[in-house]
């Protein structure tokens, strides 16, 4: 096991001395709480603050999630990780890939097929009272995940949608000093520990290939972040083998990074 003095270094992904992360926690007051409440202050806001969406690629700086205001699993762990460690809580990320039927009903189903097969996946696991703990839960901002479960109240496993839970009335997500998970069970192979995301990237990149790639980057998540939005709003599109969704139309501001010029 690495000591804790990598795990607590700035690198150019975990760029916690950039002006801005410094502001945010300056102005939230973080440094004077305690170490728990430290490790939560960080993990709600980046749940919740930073809402759920697809940025432009996975190895982006912590400032620059936070620029955009919106995340998924690899690029809200970054943040994460960099306020943590501007905060001296120490740190690493636990990487995997998931079945990208975790992925279906927010990838559209007309570029579904052209997804590739496993979706590189991480996590946060901090240091706490001497034991590490998994932190996924961060993931969904809370008004999403309400969308979900207004959309499913009969069922508790799910894969799809961006969760992949068998809890989904009641998931593990809110921060109280232990393990938090909203997409564990559509998880295909672990990737093992990484003291940080620049050598993760390093050694993994999604296998999108150039063309898919640049569909990504510059077509498919801005349609992506639409369906989010519209998912958030109340408008849960069905897809193969599940259930029809309630329909329960919620006020929603327009998703961050999303385009209107996409149809669902």
């Amino acid at each position: 096991m690495p000591t804790d003095t990598p795990l607590l270094q700035p690198t150019r992904l975990l760029d916690f001395t950039a002006g801005s992360i410094q502001d945010l926690i300056d102005g939230r007051g973080w440094r004077d709480l305690d170490q728990h409440r430290r490790i939560g202050a960080a993990y709600d806001f980046v749940r919740n603050q930073i809402r759920f969406g697809y940025n432009r690629r996975d190895d982006i700086r912590a400032s620059d999630v936070l620029a955009d205001g919106y995340g998924q699993c690899n690029t809200k762990a970054t943040l994460l990780m960099a306020l943590l460690r501007g905060l001296d809580v120490p740190c690493r990320l636990h990487g995997f890939t998931i079945h990208k039927a975790l992925q279906r009903g927010v990838v559209p189903e007309a570029v579904y097929a052209l997804a590739p097969a496993e979706i590189l996946h991480s996590w946060v696991e901090v240091r706490v009272d001497g034991r590490w703990v998994n932190l996924e839960g961060f993931i969904l901002d809370a008004d999403y995940l309400a969308a979900l479960q207004t959309a499913f109240p009969d069922r508790q496993s799910l894969c799809g949608y961006g969760v992949g839970t068998d809890d989904l009335g009641t998931p593990q997500v809110a921060w109280r000093g232990g393990d938090t998970y909203i997409q564990r069970t559509g998880i295909a192979r672990d990737l093992g520990l990484y003291d940080d995301p620049d050598t993760f990237y390093r050694d993994h990149r999604q296998a999108f290939g150039p063309l898919r790639d640049w569909l990504y980057s510059r077509l498919v998540r801005h349609w992506m972040n639409a369906r989010v939005g519209q998912i958030r709003g109340g408008r849960v599109p069905s897809i193969p083998d599940l259930p029809a969704p309630h329909t329960v139309r919620r006020r929603s501001t327009p998703q961050p990074g999303a385009s209107s010029s996409h149809e669902t």
